[in-house]
């Protein structure tokens, strides 16, 4: 990208090494789809092999940047606190600036981190095939003994929670802006799901986890527990559940499958959030505790659900769309995962106005706390 990075990993560029890395007895990398050249700051014979397996795996990429941790360091005045942009399950997020100018997120994996090695090259091998407006760009990673590090593209607008929780921001999005980022993620899944190279499930779907640019468009980050299925498979299973809760599917969250539909599940959560400006996990409404899944679909039967939107975006010329948008989210969160629509079906769904919706049955979770009966 710039003189500013201490490698890139390129197949655009055939041959043989230079004299000088020869000289410097650096290792060379065979051909993956050209010559893969590493400078000596990234191939140091103290590097582990777990190091070599990361370059290895994105070795074909060549957008992809091998970074110096000194680098990173310097980028963001040796990670110092003015410079930290939050905390994940991850690690610590910072604001940085390259040389040249280039404003990036780095995310650097807390030595005390559930998410080790491997979560850490899942998601620069997977993240590095995939290309989409409304999916975060990662620019590089850096993986120099203990540290593991990845580079994003900074997003001047955090995280959709940011704003979406909070009493005095969330009026900085009217409808219309709620009703894109709807749509700019319900694209970003599309495209996982169905339109890249790969199929692609999240897995941790949830506000954080979607980035917002300078004009507020969405863009799904995270990509540490998602999982790659073939063209043939439509759901696996897993001993170990990871992902957030108030977002899992109950299937998942129970028993440990995971599929495009329970993907979509959590993508309906995020809408009657988006709608409603609270969390569904910490939910209490009049006294008594309804999750937001609950409290949406009991006054969706009443039909009083224009009660469930935030008080900030109610408008008359927007009721039909807004109403419209709650019944694709009760559709999304349905409790068996054969009643929730494809994710093809809710992108027409959201792009129509006179489409004809699917009455809701009740979600999972609507009771007092658990699973409905």
């Amino acid at each position: 990208m710039t003189a500013g990075i201490a490698s890139t990993i390129s197949g655009a560029q055939q041959g043989v090494p230079s004299t000088s890395n020869m000289v410097n007895g650096l290792l060379v990398f065979g051909v993956i789809s050209g010559t893969a050249r590493i400078s000596s700051t990234m191939t140091s014979p103290r590097r582990r092999p777990e190091d070599e397996e990361l370059v290895w795996g994105i070795g074909r990429s060549s957008e992809l940047k091998l970074f110096n941790f000194s680098q990173l360091s310097d980028a963001t005045s040796n990670f110092s606190d003015e410079n930290k942009l939050g905390q994940g399950g991850f690690g610590p997020v910072y604001k940085g600036q390259l040389p040249e100018g280039l404003e990036i997120a780095i995310k650097r994996l807390a030595s005390q981190s559930g998410q080790g090695f491997t979560e850490f090259k899942n998601e620069v091998q997977l993240i590095a095939k995939l290309q989409h407006t409304n999916l975060v760009r990662l620019l590089g990673c850096c993986s120099q003994g203990e540290e593991k590090i990845l580079i994003y593209e900074y997003l001047a607008n955090k995280s959709l929670d940011f704003f979406i929780f909070d009493e005095t921001k969330k009026a900085l999005l009217e409808w219309n802006k709620r009703k894109a980022i709807i749509e700019g993620i319900a694209q970003g899944l599309l495209y996982l799901h169905k339109h890249s190279r790969l199929r692609v499930i999240h897995r941790d779907l949830k506000a954080s986890n979607i980035l917002l640019d300078i004009e507020m468009n969405p863009k799904i980050s995270d990509f540490g527990l998602a999982k790659i299925f073939s063209s043939n498979d439509t759901e696996g299973n897993t001993k170990r559940i990871a992902g957030t809760y108030g977002y899992m599917a109950p299937e998942y969250a129970s028993e440990g499958l995971f599929s495009i539909k329970s993907d979509v599940f959590s993508f309906g959560v995020l809408i009657l959030e988006i709608i409603n400006g609270k969390r569904n996990s910490c939910f209490h409404q009049n006294g008594d505790f309804f999750n937001l899944l609950g409290y949406a679909w009991k006054l969706w039967k009443e039909e009083r659900w224009l009660e469930f939107v935030d008080e900030s975006i109610v408008s008359e010329s927007d009721m039909l769309e807004t109403m419209r948008c709650i019944n694709i989210a009760l559709l999304c969160v349905q409790e068996n995962a054969v009643d929730r629509p494809s994710t093809t079906s809710v992108v027409a769904m959201l792009s129509s106005e006179t489409m004809a919706l699917p009455e809701p049955k009740h979600p999972a979770y609507f009771g007092y706390g658990g699973r409905a009966t």
